[in-house]
C-alpha cells in the first residue's frame, strides 16, 4: 500500500474512534448520588512496585475510619489483585479484560502506582494502565490539590484526563524513516465538562479565580479551542475572575513568591496538567506527598501521583516507602463518597504527622520509619482528635 494511503487510513480510523468516544461521553451525563446507594463498593488495586505496600497501609486507615459503616454493610472494601505489570504483560493489554470487569463493579477505586513499560524494559509495549482506566471508565477530571498554608499556597488543579496529547498516545505512527507523527485531540464535549467542573468547584468552595493554562499562541487549533470554550463558559460565572496563562510562564509564576499566592483553581489540558502538578507538589514535600482524584460521572479513581519505584522493591526497601501520597488520595476518596467528617480527620492527622508535629518520618531507607510504623502513628493521632 502507498504510504500516503496508509496514513489516510490510520487517520480516518483514529477519527472514527474519537467520534464513537464523543457518543459515549453523552451517555452518562448525570453524576452518581452516593447518598442514595444501599452500599458503596470501594475497590483497592495495589498495582506494582511499592504500590501494594503503601496502598495496604492506606487501606488500614480507611478501614479504621469506616469501621462502623463497613460493619453496617453500607460500605464494602473489595481487593482487586491482578492490576499488575505481570498480568498486563501476559494479557498484552493495559488492563486485562477480567480486571476491567472487576473495576467496573466498584463505585470508586483506590489505586496504587502501576508500571508503564518504556524502551529497554523487559515488558511489551502496552499502554499505561492509568491512561486506559481513565478512558475505559471515562474519568475525565484529574483533580490535584496542593496546600502549603505557611507559604500562602492553596491550589486545586483540574487536569483534563481523557483528551489532549494522551488521548491517542499509542496511535501515532512512523510515516517513513524521517517522519514520525503523534496526535492531540480536543472535543467540544470533553473541553466543556472539565472547564465546567473547575468553575463549579470554585463556586461551591468560595474560590474567586479560575485560571486556564494552555499554549494557545502556538498550538492554535486544539489549545485555541480549549481557551475559546473557557472564556465563553466564564460568562456564566460572573462572580469568578477568569484569566489564562501560557504553560511556560505559568511554571515560572508558581515559584514567584509574590504572584503564586494569587492563584486558586487551575484548569488545563492533559499534558500540561501532568507536568505542572508535579512541579506544584514539590512545594508540599514532593510527589510522594500528593494524592489525586480522577472523576467521572459514573466512576472515580484515587491514587498517588508518583510512580511504582521498582528499585525500592529490588533493594528490599518497600516497607520504608512513604504511604502519605495514597493516604492523601484516601482523603479525596472519602470526601467524594460523602464521608467528609472522616476525610477531615485524616487530613488533619496527616498535617500533624507530616508537617506540624512529625515525631517520626520515612526516608525510604532503614534510617527512617517503616510505612507500618508511620501508619500506626497516623491512626493513633486520629484517635486523639
Amino acid at each position: 500500500m502507498d504510504k500516503f494511503e496508509m496514513a489516510k487510513e490510520k487517520f480516518a480510523a483514529l477519527l472514527e474512534e474519537q467520534l464513537k468516544r464523543v457518543e459515549k461521553m453523552n451517555e452518562t451525563k448525570v453524576p452518581v448520588d452516593f447518598s442514595k446507594l444501599d452500599k458503596i463498593i470501594i475497590g483497592v488495586a495495589g498495582g506494582d512496585g511499592i504500590g501494594p505496600a503503601i496502598t495496604g497501609q492506606s487501606t488500614r486507615v480507611m478501614e479504621y475510619l469506616l469501621k462502623d459503616e463497613i460493619e453496617k454493610g453500607k460500605v464494602e472494601i473489595r481487593m482487586i489483585n491482578d492490576l499488575t505489570i505481570e498480568k498486563r504483560a501476559e494479557a498484552g493489554k493495559a488492563i486485562p479484560d477480567d480486571v476491567l470487569e472487576e473495576l467496573k463493579k466498584c463505585h470508586v477505586i483506590l489505586k496504587g502506582p502501576t508500571t508503564t513499560p518504556r524502551k529497554g524494559d523487559p515488558w511489551p509495549n502496552i499502554e499505561s494502565a492509568n491512561v486506559m482506566m481513565r478512558k475505559a471508565l471515562d474519568l475525565f477530571a484529574n483533580v490535584r490539590p496542593v496546600r502549603v498554608p505557611e507559604k500562602g499556597i492553596d491550589w486545586t488543579f483540574f487536569r483534563e484526563n481523557t483528551e489532549g496529547a494522551y488521548a491517542v498516545g499509542s496511535k501515532g505512527f512512523a510515516f517513513d524513516e524521517n517522519i514520525n507523527v503523534d496526535f492531540t485531540i480536543v472535543t467540544q464535549e470533553g473541553t466543556e465538562r472539565i472547564i465546567r467542573a473547575a468553575f463549579e468547584y470554585a463556586k461551591k468552595n468560595g474560590k474567586t479565580r479560575v485560571t486556564a493554562v494552555t499554549k494557545a499562541n502556538i498550538i492554535k487549533t486544539t489549545d485555541g479551542k480549549f481557551l475559546d470554550v473557557f472564556y465563553k463558559m466564564a460568562k456564566e460565572y460572573p462572580d469568578i475572575t477568569a484569566d489564562d496563562w501560557y504553560i511556560d510562564i505559568m511554571t515560572a509564576k508558581l515559584i514567584d513568591e509574590k504572584r503564586r499566592r494569587d492563584f486558586q483553581v487551575f484548569v488545563l489540558p492533559n499534558l500540561y496538567g501532568d507536568i505542572i502538578t508535579d512541579e506544584a507538589a514539590e512545594f508540599q514535600g514532593g510527589v510522594g506527598t500528593a494524592g489525586s482524584s480522577n472523576i467521572g460521572n459514573r466512576y472515580a479513581m484515587f491514587e498517588a501521583i508518583h510512580g511504582s519505584a521498582p528499585r525500592m522493591v529490588e533493594e528490599g526497601r518497600a516497607q520504608y516507602a512513604d504511604p502519605c501520597s495514597v493516604m492523601r488520595a484516601v482523603v479525596l476518596l472519602l470526601s467524594h463518597i460523602g464521608y467528609q467528617e472522616e476525610a477531615n480527620k485524616l487530613e488533619k492527622a496527616l498535617d500533624i504527622c507530616t508537617i506540624t508535629e512529625r515525631k517520626i518520618y520515612t526516608t525510604g531507607r532503614s534510617d527512617g520509619a517503616t510505612n507500618e510504623e508511620l501508619t500506626n502513628y497516623i491512626i493513633d493521632t486520629i484517635k486523639s482528635l
